[in-house]
């Protein structure tokens, strides 16, 4: 089908523009219409699942001009990295919006509003194979996620939401400079202004200006991750958030700094991220968060806190993941980014399930849930067994697959990771011991268990779950030809070393290295 990117990038915009023509005074007619445009959000992306392939560098491919004169383009296109995040974009916007059901009560038409345009702007940013285009979809995503906390969050929405802008800007703008470096010398070298990506990787830096780039490439994903020490506005701005904002901000948007080290940093400057003081910086900021995140969770007294320290130390994972520069790290990481979307995203669901039967988050006001909530209970129990990464569930893959990346680089690193999850089975095994088992209290004695919409909102996500903890390969294929390209590009002996198949040379794919 011609055009189907573009198809799935624009239909939430257009469920938005229909949506600002609703009558504000009709709240039933705007929640169904934003259900019905989210969820034909998710049916267009489903053709991607079953169209791409996987032999070429890029699927789905589109270009067109747009700026000539600075040499822009809208050009788009996914591999197997962009379309795992894609379908994760489409199917946790869509049950966000479903979960808001009965979450929100005012402002219906502006709340729905900026879901819609914040589903288009997430969906740019892993399609765009043109800097400037992903630079303005990454920007897009700041405005919609800001008003969301800023008018429907808690108490302390307010401060929740300039900081988390303030975090983000400032990395956006560092960011945008290492854009403009590569840009420049892109036209010193070429005498042709462009800002795409496959031009931009012909460009020759030297070390000194390449370590430099990196780093302020590294500004703005690690802020958006977030990595430690930079991690600070993540807490309150997951606490401070309306549900549904803080599934998507968890689920898909920290992703967004986790693609940009995958898609960017490493192969558009591959010697800056193989030096090993860089990759030694990475790792150790990486294993802070992991071991950190995790015991910070063991002292949270507020339900949401908890799980949004929880993403500081799986983050933490996928990063080190990443700059273990093999294709078991790789490959596992990206894994468990889905895996992470997958997990906590249910999490926060869950959190927002008890929070609107007793509007409270603290820990201590639960126990005994099981008992008057049964189908909750179990639903919960899976949930933390994915995140923990138990088999069958899908946070095993992802993990074992990093350990075995990782290990192969250092053992410390591997050990230290071990710990961590070990740390990360403790919280949430607490977590469930302190909520769910034990005497009753009386103000929770009354609570419904799950309504049939709220079944419906978590049974994809737990066969999703399961899907990936019990036939992964489907996944680490589509991913092998991406994952190759990188690993060609920072670590050019792995294969030859180690005589091992390179997917890039498998045969089959000539036409695609022609790409």
């Amino acid at each position: 089908m011609d055009h189907i990117l573009s198809i799935v990038l624009f239909t939430p915009l257009a469920g938005l523009l229909v949506l600002l023509f609703l009558p504000s005074s009709n709240p039933r007619l705007i929640k169904l219409w934003a259900n019905i445009a989210s969820f034909i959000g998710f049916l267009v992306s489903l053709p991607l699942v079953f169209q791409f392939d996987r032999t070429r560098t890029w699927a789905f491919e589109e270009q067109c001009s747009w700026i000539p004169s600075i040499g822009a383009s809208y050009h788009i296109g996914i591999d197997g990295l962009g379309l795992l995040l894609v379908m994760l974009t489409t199917v946790v916007g869509f049950l966000a919006v479903l979960s808001s059901w009965n979450a929100i009560e005012t402002r219906l038409k502006e709340y729905y509003a900026w879901f819609l345009l914040l589903q288009t702007a997430m969906l740019g940013v892993f399609m765009s194979l043109d800097l400037l285009l992903f630079f303005v979809f990454w920007e897009t995503t700041l405005v919609p996620m800001y008003f969301i906390i800023a008018i429907w969050g808690g108490q302390r929405r307010a401060y929740a939401a300039i900081k988390f802008i303030i975090y983000t800007l400032i990395g956006s703008v560092l960011m945008f400079l290492g854009i403009l470096t590569l840009y420049i010398q892109h036209y010193a070298q070429f005498q042709t202004y462009s800002f795409d990506l496959a031009d931009l990787m012909r460009t020759s830096l030297s070390p000194t200006l390449q370590w430099w780039v990196f780093w302020a490439f590294f500004a703005g994903f690690a802020v958006k991750v977030p990595m430690f020490p930079f991690h600070t506005w993540l807490p309150d701005a997951h606490t401070e958030a309306p549900t549904a904002g803080s599934v998507i901000l968890a689920s898909i948007l920290l992703k967004m700094g986790t693609y940009g080290f995958v898609r960017f940093s490493l192969p558009l400057l591959p010697e800056s991220a193989k030096n090993p003081t860089i990759v030694n910086i990475m790792a150790v900021l990486s294993i802070i968060a992991i071991v950190y995140g995790a015991a910070v969770c063991l002292m949270q007294t507020d339900w949401k806190k908890l799980i949004a320290y929880s993403s500081v130390s799986h983050l933490g994972f996928c990063t080190l993941g990443i700059f273990a520069l093999n294709p078991a790290g790789i490959s596992g990481s990206i894994i468990q980014q889905i895996n992470h979307g997958i997990s906590t995203g249910m999490l926060f669901l869950i959190v927002g399930v008890v929070y609107e039967r007793r509007h409270t988050r603290e820990i201590a006001e639960y126990g005994g849930l099981i008992k008057v909530m049964p189908i909750f209970t179990v639903v919960f129990g899976l949930a933390a067994l994915s995140s923990m990464g138990m088999p069958p569930l899908n946070g095993f893959i992802g993990e074992i697959t990093i350990l075995g990346g990782v290990y192969q680089v250092s053992l410390n690193w591997a050990f230290w990771a071990v710990v961590g999850i070990a740390l990360g089975a403790a919280y949430l095994l607490w977590l469930f011991q302190r909520t769910m088992l034990g005497e009753v209290k009386e103000k929770n004695q009354g609570l419904k268990d799950l309504s049939w919409r709220e079944i419906a909102v978590f049974a994809p996500l737990l066969v999703w779950a399961f899907w990936i903890g019990l036939n992964p390969q489907p996944y680490f294929r589509v991913l092998d030809r991406s994952v190759a390209q990188i690993v060609v590009r920072v670590n050019p002996g792995y294969y030859t070393e180690r005589h091992l198949p390179n997917p890039l040379e498998a045969p089959g794919n000539s036409a695609a290295n022609s790409q």
